[in-house]
């Protein structure tokens, strides 16, 4: 049973909810408080944030323009859309236009879609040839994609809600550790038998491109030996959801960076809020950041999975959840 689903099933009794699951993929469901108040929830989303500031927070262009808008750092970069939208809306800025941008920005570059989770083809872009490998590969699932500036740092996740910090951790990219004997390819299988035993699900795509330009860059390929102990990253952005790993930072976030999560939240009309920034450290005064994203729905799966610890904080968020949703959320009752 998904994570989600199965804590739902667990803490809602304790406030004498009752919940029905979808029996055959356990990923949405109906809870009825004990004052009859009714919602539904699907995976991790549900409906504690407004349907319009979740809207903005899922498209990365319009949250990245109000971000900005109220003065955050944002990541430097530029939309571009299919031939289908350019021609709709009588748009120049297709493919050709995204790579022309891409070297004014100077390589490398990060590429991202517009409207997609958990990471799916986020890749980070030396030169022409990845740049349309990638681009292409985006436009058949997603109607754009945003090209932007590479800023070298750590990669932090912040999740608030209501004005209180549930978790903060360093996102690692999915990587491999040498033994001197074993080739790349029997190491990420390894990896991938792992993470099916931990999660249920596979985790790890071994047809992603982004994977073959990341050992192709560092001179590599499936037959590869790993020397004993050395760390070879298989990709560059570090989502949890990609098989990255996490480092949790929860006791130790500087007061500064629970205020700009804090004061993020409120500008965007989020209750609930995954805030993920680039900074040099999360522990020390805040002197250097830029936001990569909003998340309305974080996922906390791979977070639970650190260890008993974690796995109780993410119990307690969906706790509040409950409770916030029973008492009405967004001025409903």
């Amino acid at each position: 049973m998904p994570l989600v689903t199965s804590i739902i099933k667990k803490i809602a009794p304790q406030i004498g909810a009752i919940v029905v699951i979808e029996p055959e993929y356990e990923l949405v469901g109906h809870i009825t408080f004990k004052n009859g108040k009714k919602v539904f929830f699907t995976r991790s989303k549900f409906n504690i944030n407004g349907l319009g500031s979740s809207e903005i927070a899922k498209d990365k262009g319009y949250s990245k323009f109000f971000l900005k808008h109220f003065g955050y750092r944002v990541t430097e970069g530029e939309t571009f859309f299919n031939d289908k939208i350019c021609e709709k809306v009588g748009d120049s800025r297709n493919i050709d236009a995204g790579f022309e941008y891409a070297k004014s920005l100077g390589f490398p570059v990060f590429i991202k879609p517009i409207n997609l989770s958990q990471g799916k083809l986020v890749a980070k872009i030396h030169n022409k040839t990845q740049y349309y490998q990638i681009a292409k590969k985006i436009f058949k699932i997603s109607p754009g994609l945003i090209v932007e500036r590479f800023h070298p740092g750590k990669d932090y996740r912040i999740v608030v809600i209501d004005n209180e910090i549930i978790a903060v951790y360093q996102r690692l990219p999915l990587s491999i550790t040498g033994d001197g004997k074993s080739n790349i390819l029997e190491l990420i299988q390894y990896k991938q038998r792992v993470f099916f035993d931990n999660f249920g699900k596979k985790v790890i795509d071994l047809d992603d491109l982004r994977i073959k330009q990341k050992l192709q860059k560092q001179k590599l390929n499936w037959e590869s030996i790993v020397p004993n102990g050395k760390i070879i990253y298989l990709l560059d952005n570090a989502n949890l959801s990609n098989g990255g790993e996490g480092i949790d930072f929860t006791e130790s976030i500087h007061p500064d960076f629970k205020k700009l999560a804090f004061n993020i939240a409120k500008d965007m009309g989020l209750r609930l809020i995954g805030l993920d920034i680039i900074t040099s450290d999360i522990t020390r005064p805040m002197t250097d950041y830029v936001i990569i994203e909003v998340n309305s729905a974080p996922g906390l799966d791979y977070y639970a999975s650190l260890g008993d610890a974690q796995a109780q904080k993410v119990e307690d968020l969906y706790l509040k959840v409950l409770k916030a949703l029973e008492v009405g959320c967004n001025g409903e009752n």
